[in-house]
């Protein structure tokens, strides 16, 4: 008896993390797919980078989630959510402009994930408040994680 509930609940969290990691597949695939696609077109501007891209598009749907956040929490966690989600993208393009100068690309680069990881932490209490579903959560911490990755890389 205890077995066969070890083994389901083993079988459950397998079948989570493969979802999970078909849906990280997914995500890069669909980055790889599109780092293809730009890597023939000269970047010029902060803009063309996709990490900034991707940053954009995560503040733009992390700014839409916390719309529907209680009135509440308009000046906590809505605030901070919103404030951080920003940071990531400001923090690119002022790496990119100082990015003559090692270190200040560095440290701007640092802030900009500092601020991805601080974005996460709110959704994980969204999350955990009823605020938004797993589902949108999960999404958003995926494209965090991606532009982390891809601003220290």
């Amino acid at each position: 008896m205890p077995g066969e509930w070890v083994n389901q609940r083993t079988g459950e969290w397998a079948k989570r993390t493969t979802n999970v990691k078909t849906d990280e597949k997914n995500e890069n695939d669909n980055l790889n797919s599109r780092v293809s696609e730009k890597a023939k077109k000269a970047i010029r501007h902060f803009r063309d980078l996709d990490v900034y891209q991707n940053a954009l598009e995560t503040g733009l749907r992390v700014y839409e989630l916390s719309k529907k956040f209680p009135d509440g929490e308009r000046y906590a966690l809505t605030d901070q959510i919103r404030r951080s989600s920003r940071s990531v993208c400001a923090n690119i393009a002022e790496a990119w402009r100082k990015r003559r100068y090692t270190a200040a690309f560095v440290s701007k680069l640092s802030d900009s994930e500092g601020e991805a990881a601080e974005t996460q932490v709110h959704i994980e209490f969204a999350v955990r408040q009823g605020y938004i579903g797993k589902a949108n959560s999960r999404q958003s911490m995926t494209r965090t994680n991606t532009y982390s990755a891809s601003s220290c890389a």
